[in-house]
C-alpha cells in the first residue's frame, strides 16, 4: 500500500505578505483579491476577520490589520525555501501549491523509522527556515491532504472511519484537489440533508454517477477512501520533454517568465500531438556553474498552456529570488520541461481553435472581421448567467462588450434545475403527454407533486415507457404579477433503444419537451 504524507502551511498567503512586508506573520494580515479577504492569519480571525470579508469591513473589525493584495507570484517565491528545506530531508517532494506539498510516506518513513518520527522531523525541517506546518498521513491523497489540516496520522486502511464525521466541505477546503464546481457540489449536498463526509460516502457509485457530474463522482471515491493516483518521483521516458539552451543566461524574473512561457506552448504542441494532457510537470534548470535544480508540480486537473507558464514563471521566480540555500550562484543556461504523468487529452477541455499558441487571437481577429461585415451582434459569445431553467442560464453578449450576466449566477434560485444541464435545449417545446400505467394524464399538483405516478410518454401517435424520472422542480415566480409564471420541471429517461433522457416542463395542463440529454 502507497501511503502519502501531506505537509501544509496553514494561511500561507497571508503569511507569504507578511513576510514580503518584513512583518512579524504573528501579527493581524489579511489578503485580498477582488476587495475580498481570500485568506488571513490566525490573529486577524481572532479579531474578527474571515474570508469573504470585503476590505473596508475587515479593517473595521480589526483597526490594526495588515492588508495586501493576493499575489500567486509572491506565494510560490517564498515558498520554495520551504519546498527545498523538505526535498533535502526526503526527496521526492510535490508542490500541489503554494502552502501545500505531497510525498511517499515509504521511504520517508523507513528512513526516519516511523511515520510519527517522519512527521516530527519534517515539521523541525520547516521551522528551520521559519514556517510552521502540520503534517498528514494516510492511504490517500485527498485524505492525506485532510488529515494534514488536522494534525492527523490516519491508519492504514482507515481512511474512510477518520472521514466519515468531517463536514461534507472538508472536500472542497482544498482547490488544488478539486474541481472549480466543487463547491457547488457541497451546497447541493447540504440541500440534501448530506451533511458529513460519510453521509454522501454512504450513497452508491451508481446512484452518483447517475445523478452528479464527473467531479462528484472523484469526491465519492475521495469519500469512500478509493484508491487515487499516488505521488511518484518517477519519470516517465523522456519522449515529450521540451528544452532551451539559454544564451545570454539567465538571471532576472522577466526574462525567466518570458523563456518559461515560450517553452510552455511548445510543451502543449508536443502533447496535442500525442492526443494527452499533463497532470504532473518536472522544471529542471541548469546553471553556469554546474548547478542542477528541480522542483515537480501535481495539478488536480489537466494543465493548459497558462497554468504550465504560471508554474514555470513561479519555480523559476522561487530559484532566481527565494531565500533557499539552493538559490543557483550563477544564471540559467538550460531550462527543461518534462510531463512525467500524462492523462487522455479528452480530459483537457481545450478552446474551440485549440487554445495553443496564438490560434486564439488569429480566432478572435476573424470574428472580429465578421462583426465589422454583418453588424456587432452577428458574433455573440455565452455567459453563465442566473435562471431557474437551462435556458435562462445563458446570456448572449457581442464579441467585444463586457462579459456581464442579465442575472447574478451566485443568487439563490429557488427550483432551479439541477446539474447535469440538458447537451440540448428546444426552441420549439414540442407537446407531449405524461401518462399513467391506465393512460390517464399525470399532472403535477400545487403541492410540488405528481398527480399519479408517471408511467409512459407520448409523443403525437408514438409512446414510450418510463425507465425512470426526477422531480419535479416548481418553479414560482413573480408572485406579486396577478399573471405570475408557475412551472414545473422533471427528467424522464425513456426505455428501449437508446434510453434517451428528456427534460420537460409542465404549464397549466400541459407537458412539453425543453431540452434532450445525450
Amino acid at each position: 500500500m502507497k501511503r502519502v504524507l501531506a505537509l501544509w502551511c496553514p494561511d500561507w498567503p497571508a503569511i507569504a505578505a507578511a513576510v514580503a512586508a518584513d512583518i512579524s506573520p504573528t501579527g493581524p494580515v489579511a489578503v485580498t483579491s477582488a476587495n475580498r479577504v481570500i485568506a488571513c492569519s490566525a490573529t486577524a480571525r481572532a479579531e474578527g476577520v474571515q474570508r469573504g470579508l470585503k476590505r473596508r469591513e475587515a479593517q473595521a473589525r480589526c483597526p490594526d490589520l495588515y492588508v495586501a493584495v493576493a499575489d500567486s507570484d509572491r506565494d510560490a517565491r517564498l515558498f520554495e525555501p520551504v519546498a527545498a528545506a523538505i526535498d533535502a530531508a526526503a526527496p521526492g517532494v510535490e508542490v500541489l501549491r503554494p502552502g501545500l506539498l505531497v510525498l511517499s510516506a515509504r521511504g520517508v518513513s523507513r528512513y526516519f523509522g516511523s511515520e510519527h518520527a517522519a512527521a516530527e522531523r519534517l515539521v523541525d525541517e520547516a521551522s528551520a527556515v521559519g514556517v510552521e506546518c502540520q503534517i498528514g498521513v494516510a492511504d490517500e491523497l485527498s485524505t492525506a491532504v485532510i488529515a494534514a489540516r488536522k494534525a492527523k496520522i490516519v491508519p492504514p486502511g482507515g481512511g474512510a472511519q477518520f472521514l466519515g464525521p468531517l463536514a461534507v466541505a472538508e472536500l472542497a477546503a482544498e482547490p488544488s484537489l478539486a474541481a472549480p464546481e466543487r463547491t457547488d457540489l457541497v451546497n447541493l449536498l447540504h440541500r440534501l440533508g448530506l451533511r458529513t463526509i460519510g453521509d454522501f460516502a454512504a450513497l452508491t457509485p451508481v446512484d452518483v454517477a447517475s445523478r452528479f457530474g464527473t467531479d462528484a463522482v472523484a469526491a465519492h471515491r475521495s469519500a469512500r477512501g478509493e484508491p487515487e493516483r499516488p505521488p511518484s518521483a518517477r519519470a516517465l521516458p523522456p519522449d515529450l520533454e521540451v528544452e532551451q539552451q539559454c544564451d545570454p543566461p539567465i538571471d532576472r524574473v522577466d526574462a525567466a517568465a518570458f523563456a518559461g512561457r515560450f517553452l510552455a506552448e511548445q510543451l502543449h504542441v508536443k502533447l496535442a500531438a500525442a492526443a494527452v494532457a499533463c497532470t504532473r510537470l518536472l522544471v529542471q534548470a541548469s546553471t553556469g556553474n554546474g548547478e542542477h535544480l528541480s522542483r515537480t508540480w501535481r495539478c488536480a486537473e489537466p494543465l493548459t498552456p497558462e497554468g504550465t507558464a504560471d508554474r514555470v514563471r513561479w519555480q523559476l521566480d522561487g530559484w532566481l529570488t527565494g531565500r533557499s540555500e539552493a538559490k543557483p550562484t550563477a544564471g540559467i543556461i538550460r531550462l527543461r520541461l518534462e510531463p512525467v504523468e500524462v492523462v487522455a487529452a479528452g480530459a483537457l477541455q481545450l478552446g474551440l481553435w485549440g487554445g495553443v499558441g496564438d490560434d486564439d487571437e488569429r480566432a478572435r481577429r476573424a470574428l472580429v472581421r465578421v462583426q465589422g461585415l454583418l453588424g456587432g451582434a452577428a458574433v455573440q459569445v455565452g455567459v453563465l448567467s442566473g435562471g431557474r431553467g437551462p435556458g435562462e442560464r445563458i446570456t448572449l453578449v457581442p464579441l467585444g462588450d463586457e462579459l456581464a450576466p442579465e442575472a447574478d449566477p451566485a443568487a439563490p434560485w429557488p427550483g432551479k434545475l439541477p446539474e447535469p444541464a440538458p447537451a440540448a435545449v428546444l426552441d420549439s417545446r414540442p407537446e407531449v403527454a405524461l401518462e399513467d400505467d391506465a393512460g390517464a394524464p399525470v399532472l403535477v399538483t400545487d403541492r410540488g407533486t405528481f398527480s399519479a405516478t408517471p408511467m409512459q410518454l407520448r409523443w403525437g401517435t408514438m409512446a414510450w415507457q418510463l425507465q425512470g424520472w426526477a422531480g419535479p422542480w416548481l418553479v414560482d415566480e413573480r408572485w406579486w404579477d396577478p399573471a405570475g409564471h408557475q412551472a414545473a420541471r422533471v427528467q424522464v429517461q425513456l426505455s428501449g433503444e437508446g434510453q434517451k433522457a428528456l427534460l420537460l416542463i409542465c404549464h397549466g395542463q400541459s407537458w412539453s419537451v425543453e431540452g434532450v440529454y445525450e
